[in-house]
């Protein structure tokens, strides 16, 4: 199968006033708007009822050597008083790391309100400006209520159940 091109058009911005360093600290409680380009507001219709939205958006930011990687260690958990040594190298895919074979990232945020264009929303992980690609309202046939974890992500998550 011959790979055809892919075009993806920003469908707005994300806006915050944290700093990268903040957001790197994963605060997941952060306030903040996903600005939507003018073009695109009539398929905000209807999103109002939501009180999550899945947001896809483009690492616009990652270093060169951070783009293709299939394998890496959950460097953040180094933050947590893990050494480099304790920690597996692991497939992308099983993480939710930055460093992907395409950079393009998945959020849940907890939408608060629609202001026109504007959906000011807690718990952004992008860095303001980052490119959104896509916004989708959650539904409960994306809730998986029977599900399990590897144990590497047992032993090595915090007590929120994140890596």
């Amino acid at each position: 199968m011959v790979a055809l091109p892919i075009v993806l058009k920003p469908i707005g911005l994300v806006r915050h006033k944290a700093t990268e360093a903040q957001i790197r600290e994963e605060h997941r409680d952060l306030e903040g708007e996903l600005e939507i380009f003018p073009e695109f507001e009539p398929a905000l219709d209807g999103i109002d009822g939501f009180s999550h939205l899945f947001v896809l958006s483009y690492f616009d930011r990652l270093r060169p050597e951070q783009i293709g990687p299939l394998q890496v260690k959950p460097r953040r958990l180094l933050k947590k008083g893990y050494k480099p040594e304790e920690l597996p190298t692991l497939g992308v895919f099983a993480l939710d790391s930055p460093t992907r074979p395409n950079p393009v990232g998945l959020t849940l945020v907890r939408l608060l309100r629609r202001e026109g264009r504007r959906l000011i929303v807690t718990g952004l992980d992008c860095f303001d400006g980052t490119p959104i690609l896509d916004i989708k309202g959650y539904r409960p046939a994306y809730r998986a209520d029977q599900y399990s974890v590897p144990d590497f992500h047992t032993r090595l998550m915090d007590e929120k159940g994140h890596l």
